[in-house]
């Protein structure tokens, strides 16, 4: 079966099977991964140059205009998506597996509005914007912990808080925006490269609750596709929502929120400053350890980095753990791949990437003039977007 009539087997707005986060045992200890690849001198690296252990696709090399060429240089266009996504939304459609919610609306820097009679805090939609939780959504780290991850990346910014980051030998869960790694692969390879975790923050950024079902399959689509690509196999499990703005029918990957929120992001427009960070920090660190912490943060100035720089001594010595975002909320970072001693395998993966191909007479392109899919293995049905799930249910 190839991944494209997989493609809504896990839900990118909710979790997979909505899985409620196991309970986590204070005596037990799990271990924190140290890098997702074998040491540079690992014999792999002679048949993968972007090794450890691969899915053995020969993926471009990442930066290279074969690499770049296969997605879209901006916003993507529904039109051009591989018929295969398509069809396999209209399949899920026609079962009616997606919710018949409207799309929202909104304008700049206002939350979404839904039409009069949908209640955004019920259960038909259920917005994370107005703090509704979707059962499986995680929003908490476990007790005890401090989840380091941030958004928007890579950019500029973040060789100073790798730098940091390396210093304090902490890894990091980088929720990457599809376009921004399209234009910056050196950043991209940089973060990799140290052994950090990768998950989707979209292609774009958008508000995903006012796109339409194949917009959210173009953002959420490319943006897995290119991290796989770029990575020797490797598919995202996590996805944040940007603005934390999901619902009901908003579908994909296992959806990571926050419960503390720094507004780092607005430093650059005089929305708060490093003091009221400072202070927030001092109150958030200082009270129950129960449930732990994830707060939004972000890779996207110099002063985003100073805050979380400057905060760090406090979590440290407030007797939280640290631990990067994605190992301590789930089963590995990735959908094939539990940690750098295992394999990629091909086994519940999106394994029908859309990569630059030599076209031939034989070959009918994917997306014409530029790619086409290639050929797959059968795969489980534990993949990306999980629309073939009953909906959650809610308790009041």
């Amino acid at each position: 079966m190839l991944w494209y009539s997989l493609l809504f087997a896990l839900p990118l707005a909710h979790a997979a099977c909505f899985r409620v986060p196991p309970d986590h045992d204070d005596s037990v200890e799990k271990r924190l991964p140290t890098a997702w690849y074998q040491p540079d001198d690992h014999p792999v690296h002679a048949l993968f140059k972007r090794g450890p252990l691969t899915d053995g696709t020969n993926y471009p090399q990442v930066g290279t205009p074969t690499w770049s060429s296969a997605y879209p240089s901006f916003s993507p266009d529904v039109n051009a998506l591989p018929r295969q996504w398509v069809a396999a939304l209209d399949a899920a459609v026609a079962a009616g597996k997606i919710p018949d919610i409207p799309q929202s609306t909104n304008t700049p820097g206002t939350n979404p509005v839904y039409p009069q009679g949908h209640n955004p805090n019920g259960p038909e939609v259920c917005s994370a914007t107005y703090k509704c939780r979707i059962p499986g959504d995680i929003w908490d780290a476990p007790d005890n912990y401090f989840g380091v991850s941030f958004d928007d990346g890579p950019t500029p910014a973040s060789p100073r808080l790798l730098q940091f980051l390396e210093g304090h030998n902490q890894t990091a869960t980088h929720f990457m925006i599809g376009i921004n790694i399209l234009e910056n692969p050196q950043l991209f390879l940089d973060i990799f490269d140290a052994g950090h975790d990768i998950a989707v923050h979209t292609w774009t950024h958008p508000y995903m609750t006012t796109l339409t079902n194949l917009e959210i399959v173009a953002q959420l689509g490319w943006t897995s596709e290119l991290i796989r690509n770029s990575t020797g196999g490797r598919v995202p499990r996590y996805w944040r929502p940007p603005y934390g703005d999901s619902d009901m029918r908003v579908f994909g990957l296992e959806t990571v929120i926050w419960n503390h929120d720094t507004e780092d992001w607005s430093l650059t427009s005089n929305g708060t400053t490093l003091q009221i960070i400072h202070n927030s920090f001092v109150e958030w660190l200082s009270g129950p350890k129960t449930p732990g912490i994830i707060t939004l943060e972000h890779e996207l100035s110099d002063l985003s980095v100073d805050a979380f720089m400057d905060a760090w001594t406090l979590i440290g010595a407030a007797g939280w753990k640290t631990a990067s975002l994605a190992s301590i909320i789930g089963d590995g970072t990735y959908q094939n791949s539990d940690d750098s001693d295992s394999p990629v395998t091909v086994d519940g993966i999106i394994a029908g990437a859309i990569v630059p191909v030599q076209q031939s007479s034989s070959n009918t392109p994917a997306l014409a003039g530029q790619t086409m899919v290639a050929p797959v293995s059968a795969l489980s049905t534990k993949i990306m977007f999980a629309l073939y799930l009953p909906p959650p249910s809610f308790e009041y």
